[in-house]
């Protein structure tokens, strides 16, 4: 399975638009771009569409429109940016690769889809898109995909982490999310082995303090989850671990990253990179 890291940054990006504090003068001094979070499984599903897909496909040379299925994480802008699809068709759009595009998401990331499109959505661009709503605890199936969906610790109203599986190949995708709830970590033990592939995890805070009401981890809270699933047997020996969603306060330059690689054992994701599982 191919899974593509289109944007690894936070809500903010990085450097952060607005922001001249030091290390976001560097950053775009240096070149040290992150685009907001975006995966891609296969080149046809993916897990988020940020304000960045455009930049995504343009300069990745990513074709979205052979996306077949979106998951949503939750409704925030960063992660589910719906105004775009009201040029996926019509004179906007020429020889799409996939007639149809199937969103899955909670029932705030349909409400939002409904109203950022309701002006401008074409009855013949929106005939082709279709809007499942899903929540916690559920398996989802289509076009050979598995998902799993778990309840994430975030603010978004029911906000969703998932476990995807495909021709025998195992994902577990959790960002945003401030760390495994309880009742996540026993449906993961419900649904059990074998070993995950691959495991992506949120890490927007890197080397700062995790606080017990945080919306999202740093990498004490990325052991901790790591130590669950080991424990558990879901992750092994062969499981990929990559952390993303950096925000620009943690400071993630390439030597933090490395430094992080180091000492946790993981994969520092950046813009563009591909894994192979």
């Amino acid at each position: 399975m191919r899974i593509q890291y289109l944007g690894t940054g936070a809500a903010e990006g990085v450097p952060s638009m607005f922001c001249n504090c030091g290390f976001c003068r560097n950053a775009r001094a240096r070149g040290e771009i992150r685009s907001r979070s975006q995966v891609l499984l296969e080149g046809e599903l993916s897990i988020d569409f940020p304000p960045d897909a455009f930049y995504h496909a343009a300069r990745q040379g990513v074709d979205l429109s052979a996306v077949k299925y979106l998951l949503v994480t939750h409704s925030h802008m960063d992660h589910f940016y719906a105004h775009d699809f009201i040029l996926r068709g019509y004179k906007y759009a020429h020889e799409i690769t996939s007639p149809t595009l199937q969103i899955y998401g909670n029932a705030e990331v349909l409400e939002v889809f409904k109203e950022c499109t309701a002006r401008e959505l074409r009855e013949e661009i929106g005939g082709a898109i279709g809007l499942h709503e899903v929540g916690p605890f559920e398996k989802i199936t289509f076009g050979g995909w598995t998902a799993y969906t778990l309840p994430a610790k975030h603010s978004s109203k029911d906000p969703l982490l998932y476990l995807i599986e495909r021709d025998g190949k195992r994902v577990l995708h959790l960002t945003d999310t401030g760390g495994l709830l309880p009742e996540a970590r026993a449906y993961l033990k419900e649904i059990g082995g074998p070993a995950y592939d691959a495991v992506t995890l949120d890490c927007t805070f890197l080397f700062s303090e995790t606080q017990p009401s945080a919306r999202h981890m740093g990498l004490d809270e990325v052991s901790r989850v790591l130590a669950f699933l080991e424990g558990e047997g879901l992750i092994d020996g062969h499981t990929e671990r990559v952390i993303t969603h950096f925000s620009h306060n943690a400071e993630p330059t390439s030597e933090r990253l490395r430094r992080a690689e180091r000492e946790y054992g993981v994969i520092a994701a950046y813009d563009g990179m591909t894994l192979e599982i």
